[in-house]
């Protein structure tokens, strides 16, 4: 399945990226935006959430699940400072409970909705897709950056 290999393909370029050196973690991938360290962290608090909302819907559809101000959690949980071996972790756990999810319950996924606070009406398969294109999404950015020479 399509959706599966990209999961596991960006669960493992992103681990590595957790390793980078402290000087490429301040890299940006344009002026004022996160750096290499706070998109990390954001990817795996994102991963958490999403992982959360897959397994809501797959229990519990049709609720109404609300947004979160990824801004703001930068910020109040002080992304620059935020242990990245907890956040490693954390990306590992959560992605790899994903991709069994999705082994198990992606076939059928666009018949279970639920309501986005935001955006609407969802269904299971776009929460499914969006963690695979949100990791691929913040990759190009990480690319970029590493590329740039620009510090947040």
């Amino acid at each position: 399945m399509i959706l599966i290999d990209t999961l596991i393909d960006t669960r493992t370029e992103t681990l590595k990226l957790f390793d980078l050196n402290p000087d490429d973690l301040l890299k940006s991938y344009a002026p004022g935006k996160w750096t290499i360290r706070e998109v990390l962290v954001h990817v795996a608090d994102a991963e958490s959430v999403l992982h959360e909302r897959i397994k809501r819907v797959i229990s519990e559809p049709r609720q109404v699940i609300w947004a979160f101000d990824q801004d703001l959690w930068c910020q109040q949980l002080e992304y620059a400072h935020f242990p990245l071996e907890l956040s490693k972790a954390l990306f590992l756990a959560n992605r790899n409970s994903v991709i069994y999810l999705a082994e198990r319950y992606y076939a059928g996924s666009e018949n279970k909705e639920f309501v986005h606070s935001e955006t609407g009406v969802r269904t299971l398969k776009d929460e499914f897709d969006k963690v695979a294109w949100h990791n691929q999404n913040h990759l190009v950015q990480i690319k970029q950056a590493l590329l740039n020479e620009t510090k947040s």
